[in-house]
């Protein structure tokens, strides 16, 4: 298996720069794992294709304004500051933007407090101590963080988070969730479709191809996150009653599987708090997920690969090139699919 087997071609067209209105106008490709066969809808009639007893399952995870802009001590050059993960205390791994910055730089976030470079890292990313918790200033002077491929600036940030995002934590969006609306919530559960949330905090990592010429030589990135005992509780109850648990994004997979690992007795998993990296490709089994809901991913990436790995390479690829044929909009603000 080559990191090669994985690419495709995307012309820029497709790449989908401004989000659909309303969230549930997006396209919804749905793909029949077993037959191949594809059905092509509107994300607001996903409940055509659920059941009664459906168990839909949410990464409540909410984007913080993690972009900050400073300068450097005792000098004014610019200095542009990511926030990618707590680590301790006041301390954040970020990736870092200017010249001369090494440990022992001080440096002046705008409107915010001092910082210092405490570790440099690899490439752009330093550990960075904040003189005070820079979460209390985040609202007032930080930036929400657009993946590197949105060139359109955003009139509402608002529309980067899922309707449901209460859990700051990420610095990108877990894009399947985007294209709920409170109203369509509201009919599916009226449907008799159910509901529980997860966290997983996404990284900015999630948008890095794999560089590697073999998947398994990668070193995937970590993401810190927690299946609560309720939500394990729901998804035991749902596979004991014989319905299907359908994850909303890859994240939501990611998390599930992860919680899987540490499964008990009798049940399909137990509560998950903690880091998770789990790396799933073609060969990976599947245990705690039946369907996914998520969107059209990027080429050598290793969400294609999650996906490739649920549903078959040749078959996912295949079922991309249908939706170029057909239009579909590509990535975080593109349209979905529904693999069931």
């Amino acid at each position: 298996m080559k990191t090669a087997d994985f690419d495709y071609e995307l012309p820029l067209e497709f790449i989908a720069q401004t989000p659909s209105e309303p969230r549930d106008s997006s396209r919804l490709l749905v793909l029949e794992r077993a037959s191949g066969s594809i059905k092509h809808c509107m994300f607001r009639d996903l409940g055509d294709y659920l059941e009664f007893g459906d168990l839909l399952v949410l990464n409540e995870t909410r984007i913080i304004p993690a972009r900050l802009y400073g300068h450097k001590i005792p000098t004014a050059g610019r200095v542009e500051v990511l926030l990618l993960r707590w680590v301790e205390d006041r301390t954040w791994e970020c990736l870092v933007r200017g010249k001369g910055l090494l440990e022992g730089r001080q440096i002046q976030i705008e409107n915010g407090p001092q910082a210092e470079i405490v570790a440099v890292l690899e490439g752009s990313r330093r550990l960075v101590h904040f003189e005070e918790s820079i979460e209390s200033f985040l609202d007032d002077i930080g930036n929400v963080p657009l993946p590197p491929y949105i060139r359109t600036a955003l009139s509402d940030p608002e529309r980067y988070q899922t309707v449901y995002a209460s859990q700051p934590g990420s610095v990108a969006a877990p894009t399947a969730g985007l294209h709920f609306t409170p109203d369509l919530i509201l009919h599916l559960k009226d449907q008799g479709i159910r509901f529980t949330n997860l966290t997983l905090h996404v990284g900015l990592d999630t948008f890095a191809p794999v560089t590697e010429d073999e998947p398994v030589m990668h070193t995937i990135h970590t993401e810190w996150c927690q299946v609560s005992k309720h939500t394990a509780d729901e998804v035991n109850h749902t596979r004991r009653e014989g319905r299907r648990i359908i994850a909303v994004g890859t994240t939501s997979v990611r998390a599930l599987e992860s919680a899987a690992q540490n499964q008990s007795q009798g049940d399909m998993l137990r509560r998950f708090d903690g880091a998770t990296g789990l790396f799933m490709l073609p060969g990976y089994e599947f245990s705690a997920v039946d369907a996914m809901i998520t969107n059209f991913h990027l080429p050598r990436s290793t969400l294609l690969m999650l996906v490739s790995a649920f549903a078959g390479r040749e078959r996912v690829l295949e079922t991309y090139q249908v939706a170029k044929e057909n239009g579909y909009r590509f990535y975080s603000f593109g349209d979905a699919m529904l693999i069931i």
